[in-house]
């Protein structure tokens, strides 16, 4: 089982989401708690893609057309720790 770890600012961030968000949200964590990110690639919706740039390093996977959630695998097994649910803008603040 892999162990998921939700930022602080992701947990505050969680509560002005829709309802329809927070419900693929939980199931994308049920996912990752099981078969770990490589479970992703196996559902196509979820486009889960490394990221470039100055995200290079973590990993968005798209829980609809306008949310994304942005992650980070540490220690390279068992810890996925999810930095943010954005309305797909990648840009560091």
């Amino acid at each position: 089982m892999w162990k998921i770890y939700e930022h602080k600012s992701t947990l505050k961030g969680l509560k002005s989401l829709p309802i329809d968000i927070l419900k693929r949200y939980e199931k994308w964590k049920d996912i990752v708690a099981i078969s770990g990110p490589a479970g992703l690639k196996q559902i196509k919706g979820f486009n889960d893609e490394a990221l470039r740039g100055e995200w290079k390093g973590y990993r968005s996977s798209r829980l609809n057309i306008q949310y994304r959630i942005i992650y980070k695998i540490e220690n390279e097994q068992l810890f996925v720790k999810v930095i943010k649910v954005t309305a797909h803008d990648y840009r560091r603040k």
